[in-house]
């Protein structure tokens, strides 16, 4: 897809962000510049959270040496995706995310809810880093961007290349850049309505 300069008001057609939106393996050699990267975190971190907790952290690796350092981290099958992606992001969550809570939620102190308790960190960072790491697909999406979201990645290493001395802890990680069409396969099948749904 073409760089485009969506304005807030505007109406992202529901085939950019759904339709004909696809999962990208391969992608055109053309950048990815760092205002379109601070624009798509504007964006990104408007989308709720649990008492606005805010724990996903990012960190957008593009410089080629930074992709060398990523590249032992990858399972096989997502070398070639990485590093001919314009940008990797490691989609993170902070684990001590409740130290901003007070800024973030001041109506509660909502601290007490996760300070000294693991399982409870644990379960909103994970919940609430998977719902913004959904938020950030779709906005760049609507920046005229293409996603290969990637799991298959050691975690442990990526934390100790990349988030080595922070509270950071890896979750997913996330090709962006302008995709490659004639690489495409053809979509996969998805579940019905009736498969999926109920109304009680």
């Amino acid at each position: 897809m073409p760089e485009t300069n969506h304005a807030a008001t505007d109406l992202v057609p529901l085939a950019q962000l759904f339709t004909e939106a696809r999962t990208y393996s391969a992608w055109q050699p053309k950048p990815v510049s760092d205002d379109l990267l601070h624009r798509l975190y504007e964006m990104v971190k408007l989308g709720p959270t649990s008492a606005n907790c805010c724990p996903m952290r990012l960190v957008f690796v593009k410089s080629a040496d930074a992709k060398e350092r990523l590249k032992p981290c990858l399972a096989p099958g997502n070398v070639e995706k990485a590093m001919s992606a314009p940008v990797t992001v490691i989609v993170a969550m902070d684990m001590e995310f409740y130290e901003k809570v007070g800024m973030l939620f001041p109506p509660v102190d909502t601290r007490p809810w996760y300070a000294g308790k693991p399982e409870a960190i644990e379960a909103a960072a994970t919940l609430n880093t998977s719902l913004q790491a959904a938020y950030l697909f779709v906005a760049a999406r609507a920046l005229g961007l293409d996603c290969g979201p990637m799991g298959g990645f050691d975690k442990a290493k990526v934390d100790a290349e990349f988030l080595k001395g922070t509270t950071w802890r890896s979750l997913l990680l996330c090709n962006l850049g302008y995709g490659d069409r004639a690489k495409l396969h053809p979509r996969l099948p998805r579940l019905s309505y009736d498969e999926v749904c109920r109304t009680v």
